[in-house]
């Protein structure tokens, strides 16, 4: 793994969030955009090097609507970069972490993203992200 990618955070209402996070950060979101498999709707945001996402449940059978039915709104998972997400999955499975999906996904920001089991990772979600080439 490289870096953080980025920090996820659930929340209910993806403009009051924006709302707050633009006052927060002094800047607007730099992209917005639907992921349909994850049902979300996200948004991104930069301070330094660092990025976050917010996300809002699309539907009820959403797996943010599901964490904020459970948990309320707040940090939802931890995104690390990898360059070869298929190499990173075999290791960890290797490793004994439980990959909740083995077969990488399309997800925001031009990412093939891939998560593990919070089971495995004392009670985090982790999500690897690997840039898609252009």
């Amino acid at each position: 793994m490289q870096k953080i990618e980025h920090i996820g955070i659930a929340v209910k209402d993806i403009s009051s969030a924006n709302a707050i996070y633009t006052k927060l950060f002094g800047t607007p979101p730099y992209k917005t955009e639907t992921v349909e498999s994850e049902a979300v709707i996200t948004s991104f945001f930069k301070s330094g090097p660092n990025k976050i996402e917010l996300l809002q449940a699309m539907n009820d059978e959403s797996p943010i609507a599901k964490f904020i039915e459970k948990k309320g709104e707040g940090i939802h998972h931890i995104a690390f970069a990898v360059d070869d997400i298929f190499a990173e999955i075999n290791r960890l499975k290797s490793e004994g972490f439980i990959v909740l999906n083995e077969t990488p996904k399309k997800g925001a920001d031009n990412k093939l993203i891939a998560f593990l089991h919070p089971k495995s990772t004392n009670g985090v979600l982790i999500e690897l992200c690997q840039e898609i080439a252009q």
